[in-house]
């Protein structure tokens, strides 16, 4: 057994194995299918992940193969935590981005997406916006999880007012067929727009009517009611 997934073992319940086996579909057909959980909280994984800091690479490598959810999303927040520290080398933190790129296969569900892209990748790409491409690169892929990988990576641009990777990312999403890429391009507009509400009502002026209705709902959510339903409507 994983030394990581012993430790969690002490704070899982089946009572919240049976709720994240539901909240993330890993039901037959579901875009989780074959997902197996534990039960153990983000919480409680984040505590382990702080008792584990300085497992090795391949230790690492070995978690993010685990069969567990949890083991894989504890070994993701290790290296958010790694990378974000201030002790990080460069050369540290290069191997951190490095690793996450080749074992992106293990970041296989929307949470491990959502609580790792942008703190690794996007802030790696905010430092070298020359390598870029690699994001948009990700958003053609024909895999679901490396396309919300690219758009939820450009939060890290979004909280340093720069918009245009994200514009550009949800261009090429916007007729994406999944409704989980939908509510994550929708998410990351609707913050882009919490900075800077005319971006957003610029983007939206020239593509509104033509993206999905959750893209939508999520990108306008906080615009007064009476806003909302004019955008639903298509009377902008």
């Amino acid at each position: 057994m994983h030394p990581i997934e012993k430790e969690l073992r002490k704070y899982a319940t089946p009572q919240r194995a049976a709720v994240n086996a539901r909240f993330f579909k890993s039901g037959k057909g579901e875009y989780g299918e074959g997902d197996q959980f534990l039960g153990v909280t983000v919480p409680d994984s984040r505590i382990v992940a702080r008792k584990f800091l300085d497992t090795s690479f391949p230790q690492l490598e070995s978690a993010l193969e685990n069969k567990w959810h949890e083991v894989r999303l504890t070994a993701l927040l290790i290296l958010v935590e790694r990378y974000k520290s201030k002790k990080a080398s460069t050369e540290e933190r290069q191997a951190i981005v490095d690793f996450y790129l080749n074992h992106l296969h293990a970041v296989n569900n929307w949470d491990l997406v959502d609580l790792s892209a942008d703190k690794i990748l996007g802030e790696y790409l905010l430092a070298h916006p020359q390598q870029k491409k690699k994001l948009h690169a990700l958003a053609r892929s024909p895999k679901l999880w490396e396309k919300r990988v690219g758009i939820i990576s450009t939060f890290a641009f979004i909280r340093n007012h720069q918009f245009d990777d994200t514009k550009a990312i949800a261009l090429t999403l916007m007729h994406d067929e999944h409704d989980l890429m939908h509510k994550a391009v929708g998410w990351m507009l609707r913050e882009m727009g919490k900075r800077n509400e005319k971006e957003l009502v610029d983007f939206l002026k020239t593509h509104y009517t033509k993206m999905p209705r959750t893209m939508l709902r999520y990108a306008i959510e906080k615009f007064p009611e009476g806003i909302r339903k004019k955008y639903l409507a298509g009377e902008i």
